[in-house]
């Protein structure tokens, strides 16, 4: 049809040439000009088909929305699908970057949303022992509201997720660097202990007898508790068996066995 138009351009062309100089008919210009334009319109017909032939074509290929992984197939070469399937073909996850929501006390609602005002806060992904870290992301969102059933407050942090060490479904513990302390006294939260005035430790004396020392007590976590009143750094405590002990009780420190 393209050729055919070409064609009859030119001899439109033509035929407009000689009727200027009454050579041709001017009836014979309009008819070839009428040939020309039922050409073209054929042509944009043409054009029609094939662009719906290609958008049945794309029809028959499902491209993922996403870059992640597929699943197991949850149907077989030559099973019969529907638009309307409610289970669909595969699952495809993403992986990089990868999303974990997790949950704080509501307590912990002013020191997040501190954190969040001088930037992106950083989230650490720690196996189910607690043991070792596996990734590190930041916060993404904060949920809008507290549940009132448990009193916690949802929050969503976003990892790259670069080496594929977090999977979907992963149980993860989740730390949260709100702030930084410098230069702080720190106790192992094994040496706490709890009386009726608060916080206490057992804190050896030169003389290696123990004195009961009242404790003001910052944030514990991991093990390890701020001391922001009460003992000095470098001073000794007793991180076990205070059940047997009384102040001015004698004790003596056992070094950790070197492992060998």
């Amino acid at each position: 049809d393209e050729a055919n138009l070409a064609n009859a351009k030119l001899d439109l062309q033509r035929f407009s040439d000689l009727a200027t100089r009454n050579f041709a008919p001017k009836q014979q210009v309009d008819t070839q000009r009428a040939t020309v334009t039922q050409l073209e319109a054929q042509i944009r017909g043409d054009q029609a088909a094939i662009d719906s032939a290609k958008t049945q074509l794309d029809y028959t290929t499902i491209t993922s929305p996403l870059t992640g992984r597929t699943g197991i197939r949850l149907v077989d070469q030559g099973n019969i699908v529907h638009a309307t399937d409610a289970t669909g073909l595969v699952v495809v996850t993403q992986l990089q970057p990868i999303s974990v929501i997790f949950t704080l006390p509501e307590s912990e609602l002013a020191s997040v949303q501190s954190a969040l005002k001088s930037g992106p806060v950083r989230i650490f992904a720690m196996d189910r022992d607690n043991d070792e870290q596996l990734a590190e992301g930041t916060i993404a969102v904060l949920d809008n509201q507290i549940a009132q059933t448990t009193g916690t407050m949802r929050i969503k942090g976003t990892f790259p997720n670069k080496d594929g060490a977090l999977w979907p479904g992963e149980y993860l513990n989740i730390r949260l660097l709100a702030r930084t302390a410098p230069n702080v006294v720190t106790l192992p939260s094994s040496a706490l202990q709890r009386g009726q005035n608060g916080y206490y430790a057992y804190v050896v004396k030169p003389d290696s007898t123990v004195e009961t020392r009242p404790l003001k007590v910052g944030q514990v976590s991991g093990g390890v508790a701020i001391v922001d009143d009460g003992v000095a750094a470098g001073e000794r405590v007793v991180t076990a068996g205070q059940y047997r002990l009384q102040p001015g009780a004698r004790v003596e420190v056992n070094s950790p066995a070197a492992k060998g």
